[in-house]
């Protein structure tokens, strides 16, 4: 009967003890866990990364360089899809290829949030060259306007901690820390601005990126130069810009790195201008300012030297990564 009772506590004890063992294993990988959340254009990407830091795995879908707008997801992208636990696009129609694909392959549970349909009600969407009304499609370029990327911010926190209570606490004092910064680099955009001589506050640009920025920051976009259907522009397009720019006399017109064109060498000639290739609206800068801030603050860095400005206004922001 002892042995019998002696046997019984023995293999309660290991039955006990194997118990608090799988018990911590299993604690210790629901911890390890991090959910796949899927993103789209670079800046969106950067900023979720940010905000989730090191406790969810963040992919990008849209390669750095490639146009947002006519980007078409290949298919291994299906896979990389239905793995994610959520999705963050930019909306407002700019990713319309990939969310179709989206909705067809992603898990059923699995949400899809577009920021800028969150952010921005339809009557305060913007048309222009680029997007006209006519079309349907709005201009997606909120992220271009720093007080919109704050709610982008917000949305994405707001996202994270639905999916992921657990780490609630970190993404809130990630996004705590983000918003500071993008505090920062909204009062510098301005500062820099005002080095700007009043009569040169004005933006032609290849593609309609400003059309956020330019009314928060007390510019004007003059006219851009690539049409809704991303083709080159007409002949009889070119000679009106030219016009355009040779009476509102600016200092200089604005392409991009990234897509280089031609016409604009050919308009900024003609009009006897200054062509800079050097901006960005969904390009990151190489490290060290490898971040949505650093393509901001370069962009800044590049347009007010360009238009008569102060070009070392930004020289005092944060264009650092939270750790991910």
């Amino acid at each position: 009967m002892k042995t019998s009772n002696s046997s019984l506590l023995r293999f309660l004890f290991i039955a006990l003890l194997f118990s608090l063992i799988l018990g911590k294993q299993s604690v210790a990988s629901e911890n390890a866990k991090k959910f796949k959340i899927i993103t789209t254009v670079a800046p969106i990407t950067n900023m979720v990364q940010n905000i989730a830091g090191s406790y969810a795995d963040v992919i990008g879908l849209v390669p750095d360089g490639v146009d947002s707008h006519t980007f078409e997801p290949i298919p291994s992208d299906i896979k990389t899809i239905q793995a994610a636990d959520l999705i963050i696009a930019n909306g407002l129609d700019l990713e319309l290829p990939t969310l179709i694909l989206a909705e067809k392959v992603k898990k059923k549970e699995t949400v899809i949030v577009q920021l800028g349909n969150r952010t921005l009600n339809k009557e305060d969407w913007q048309y222009d060259f680029s997007f006209p009304r006519e079309h349907g499609h709005p201009n997606p370029h909120l992220w271009m306007n720093i007080q919109l990327v704050m709610r982008y911010a917000e949305i994405i926190r707001d996202s994270l901690k639905e999916l992921d209570p657990r780490n609630q606490e970190k993404y809130f004092l990630n996004t705590k820390n983000y918003l500071e910064k993008l505090e920062k680099l909204d009062q510098v955009i301005f500062d820099c601005v005002k080095t700007i001589p009043e009569k040169n506050r004005k933006l032609v640009t290849y593609h309609d990126s400003f059309a956020y920025f330019a009314p928060r920051y007390g510019m004007s976009v003059i006219a851009a130069i690539q049409p809704s259907d991303f083709s080159e522009p007409s002949p009889q397009e070119v000679i009106s810009v030219i016009k355009q720019i040779k009476q509102i006399s600016v200092p200089a017109i604005f392409g991009s790195e990234e897509f280089p064109s031609k016409v604009m060498q050919q308009i900024a000639r003609e009009a006897n201008v200054q062509f800079i290739d050097q901006l960005s609206d969904d390009e990151l800068p190489k490290p060290p300012n490898h971040s949505f801030i650093g393509m901001m603050a370069n962009n800044m860095s590049v347009m007010t030297k360009a238009l008569g400005g102060k070009e070392t206004c930004t020289g005092n922001i944060d264009a650092s990564n939270s750790q991910f």
